[in-house]
């Protein structure tokens, strides 16, 4: 008996902590100072073992890796191939000459420019988390204690917190958003819509320890408009409701996302595709210009590239979302992987084992610029003004801006492409007269 009523008291007060310290501000959208006290120990910790790692380098015993270049792991030559088959020509065939086609060849395989963007993003420095072939923590006594420290913290206190968090908030977002949807369609209704998605996105924020800055507000999107942002995370989505409502687009699931989409749906007009519709081009820029043409329903919410990229480029945009009309208003989403890698690789990992990995981290801290409206100009066909809204978002964000489609995380690349590829290539060898 006294072992039950010794569980129930502390079960007692973590509710209390978790209703009251954390639940209720983040319910309110006010901060107690905790989140802020809690970063910047954090900082300071990483701080620190950044300065003992680079005292720990000095020993010949260790070799910390090599920072990464700018260009990559390998040193690049970035001599066009016309001037190269030009050189080749101007005198007689050597065997050296195939040196240049090798390198390149071996550049695609050992680091090609779109593979690389579908793993974690490397670090200058370890972060307490990062696993790599050194082991950090044998730096010093002291390095190590602080790590067990930190996996003791992230573990026994973070995560029972966050999980908790994560329970409470998901559990409102269904009942809420359930009982909301009872009621008639009206102003009323799209009020306490707004709220119940908001209060529950906060404390979903708060399950992740997020710190989000969020730059140029006056540019939020607006009500009739389209929201597209670049693509790192499934946590995107409550990034941004964390500082405003939107219609969500996407395929219809099963298991505990589909009890969400059917209990959202009911509050908000948000839009869900079975998976035969989804396939149907035509229907689906049918009903997303129904909803856009409907000035009073929130702006939609969607992620061209259609796959997560690992947080440091933005990869093609699928030309559907342009087609629609209406406003565009472009976001910029950065993540800090200095304190929890956001990137899902989802080749990798489930979605259990990614939301593990993101709840034992540190914290989630990233910044969110908000862009200024874009409208599809006169002369301008859907890619071209994709290409527009990309290169924006790419440059406010610090992001490298590629012309690949991120549908290569999973598949091969089309014949079409290497057939054109082999005609250039031809095409160069004729005009420098190396054949014929």
């Amino acid at each position: 008996m006294e072992v039950v009523w010794a569980v129930g008291q502390v079960g007692a007060v973590w509710v209390a902590v978790v209703l009251g310290l954390v639940m209720l501000p983040s319910a309110l959208g006010i901060s107690l100072g905790i989140s802020e006290a809690y970063m910047w120990v954090l900082v300071k910790t990483l701080e620190w073992a950044t300065i003992r790692l680079q005292k720990g380098a000095k020993k010949p015993q260790l070799q910390m890796p090599q920072t990464p270049n700018a260009n990559g792991i390998i040193e690049r030559d970035e001599t066009p191939m016309e001037k190269e088959i030009a050189l080749l020509h101007r005198a007689d065939f050597e065997f050296s000459h195939i040196f240049y086609f090798c390198r390149k060849g071996f550049e695609a395989i050992v680091e090609d420019e779109v593979t690389q963007r579908f793993s974690s993003e490397e670090l200058l420095s370890w972060n307490l988390l990062t696993r790599t072939n050194v082991n950090f923590h044998y730096i010093s006594l002291r390095l190590t204690v602080v790590w067990v420290i930190g996996v003791v913290v992230r573990y026994c206190f973070l995560l029972p917190l966050r999980f908790s968090l994560a329970a409470i908030g998901i559990t409102s977002m269904i009942v809420g958003t359930t009982v909301v949807g009872q009621l008639p369609n009206s102003s009323v209704k799209n009020y306490l819509s707004e709220v119940v998605h908001l209060m529950c996105s906060r404390i979903l924020v708060r399950a992740l320890s997020g710190t989000i800055h969020y730059h140029n507000k006056e540019n939020r999107p607006q009500k009739g408009g389209i929201c597209v942002a670049n693509h790192t995370s499934p946590i995107d989505a409550i990034i941004l409701t964390n500082d405003g409502c939107y219609a969500m687009v996407g395929q219809v699931h099963g298991g505990l996302m589909g009890i969400i989409q059917r209990a959202t749906v009911k509050a908000c007009p948000h839009v869900w595709f079975e998976r035969s519709e989804i396939k149907d081009r035509h229907l689906v820029t049918k009903r997303l210009r129904e909803h856009v043409a409907d000035k009073s329903k929130l702006p939609i919410l969607i992620f061209p590239e259609g796959t997560c990229i690992n947080n440091t480029s933005v990869m093609m945009f699928k030309k559907g979302s342009f087609e629609i009309g209406g406003t565009i208003y472009p976001v910029a989403i950065k993540y800090d992987p200095q304190f929890g890698d956001a990137f899902w690789n989802s080749s990798k990992y489930n979605i259990v084992s990614y939301l593990l990995r993101i709840m034992t981290s540190w914290a989630i801290v990233c910044n969110v610029w908000y862009l200024p409206p874009m409208v599809r100009k006169e002369d301008e066909d859907a890619v071209q003004f994709a290409n527009r809204v990309r290169s924006a978002i790419a440059r406010q964000g610090g992001l490298t801006e590629l012309p690949w489609d991120g549908g290569l995380k999973r598949a091969k690349v089309k014949d079409t492409f290497k057939e054109e590829q082999q005609k250039n290539y031809s095409k160069m060898l004729v005009r420098n007269g190396s054949v014929g």
